[in-house]
């Protein structure tokens, strides 16, 4: 049976950035969202599935502190090897996020979660995924989870995917969460197909 590590890495490694399905030039609807968050600029954000995303050089060049995991290591050497080797506030992390996380890494004050949690489909995965959120995540802190709607594609690089809407996201995050803002958003991909997400923006209490 293929890992996910080796599902990731065949997909990073056989395509260029641009000729991925979910390749996005302009992150400006997760920067929308971002811009709801007081000192979201300068803040240390986690985000559990980077990738090779744009997103990554944005908010860099905001000035944040960031800990950009992902469970291919291709794609994190791809996304080291374009934005450079920036020490003072970079933390590099291989590890699928449904796992335990390493005790070393610092409360973060914002967890962004582009398309990871939709891939989780079992329920031993899925409390792993919120129990890292709820532990990473400082009181006080935001979570901005970005995932298939429920009008959305059923399956995404060949993996099926589970459909969220902004009600079972609530009830996934349990009562230490106010929801703050949230936005049904049509993603259209590089290859021109609609792909339907959900944007809930949440304050941990």
């Amino acid at each position: 049976m293929t890992t996910p590590n080796q599902h990731w890495n065949a997909v990073f490694v056989a395509k260029s950035d641009q000729e991925l399905g979910w390749y996005e030039r302009d992150p400006a609807q997760t920067l929308k969202f971002l811009d709801l968050i007081p000192g979201s600029r300068t803040a240390t954000i986690f985000l559990p599935g980077a990738g090779t995303s744009v997103l990554v050089d944005e908010l860099l060049a905001r000035g944040a502190q960031v800990i950009l995991n992902d469970v291919s290591d291709e794609a994190l050497k791809k996304l080291k090897k374009r934005i450079g080797n920036i020490q003072d506030r970079v933390t590099w992390l291989h590890h699928d996020i449904s796992k335990p996380m390493p005790d070393s890494l610092p409360q973060v004050d914002i967890w962004i979660d582009r398309a990871v949690l939709h891939f989780l489909l079992d329920t031993a995965g899925l409390e792993g995924y919120f129990r890292n959120l709820r532990s990473l995540l400082r009181k006080g802190g935001f979570a901005l989870l970005a995932e298939f709607s429920t009008a959305g594609a059923p399956m995404c690089a060949g993996l099926d995917v589970h459909r969220y809407s902004v009600e079972e996201l609530t009830t996934r995050l349990g009562e230490g969460f106010d929801l703050i803002q949230h936005e049904e958003y049509t993603f259209i991909n590089p290859f021109g197909d609609p792909r339907p997400y959900v944007y809930a923006l949440y304050k941990r209490k």
